[in-house]
């Protein structure tokens, strides 16, 4: 059964180039855009894990994720914000991730927090 990831970014070049990775290395993954509807979408897809960026529209990263985190089914579920902003650590703290990744990203910084969320072994 593979590990689901469903990453948040309004960045199509972004969004491509990570869910080339994640799949490249055994995962399942879909994107959005935005971030308005995230329940609906985390129970849609039951991500195993989620990538947040911070400038998501309408309703931002940080109010997202809140959402997410004070969601009885679903705030057990790992999320790691992306960001280029400066005070990465203190926005993804006020949203509640678990993690962070500062962007422009290291692709094998992303894929090595994503791994060590879902606990995943790389499938090639």
């Amino acid at each position: 059964m593979k590990k689901k990831v469903l990453i948040f970014d309004d960045e199509t070049s972004i969004l491509e180039v990570i869910n080339i990775v994640l799949m490249d290395i055994g995962y399942e993954v879909e994107v959005s855009e935005t971030a308005d509807d995230i329940i609906k979408k985390v129970t849609d897809f039951q991500p195993d894990v989620i990538i947040m960026d911070n400038w998501i529209p309408v309703i931002g990263g940080v109010e997202a994720t809140k959402l997410l985190k004070s969601h009885p089914d679903y705030k057990s579920i790992p999320v790691i914000y992306i960001t280029a902003n400066n005070d990465i650590a203190h926005l993804a703290t006020e949203a509640m991730a678990d993690d962070y990744v500062p962007k422009p990203f290291d692709i094998d910084d992303l894929e090595a927090k994503v791994l060590k969320w879902t606990d995943h072994k790389i499938l090639h």
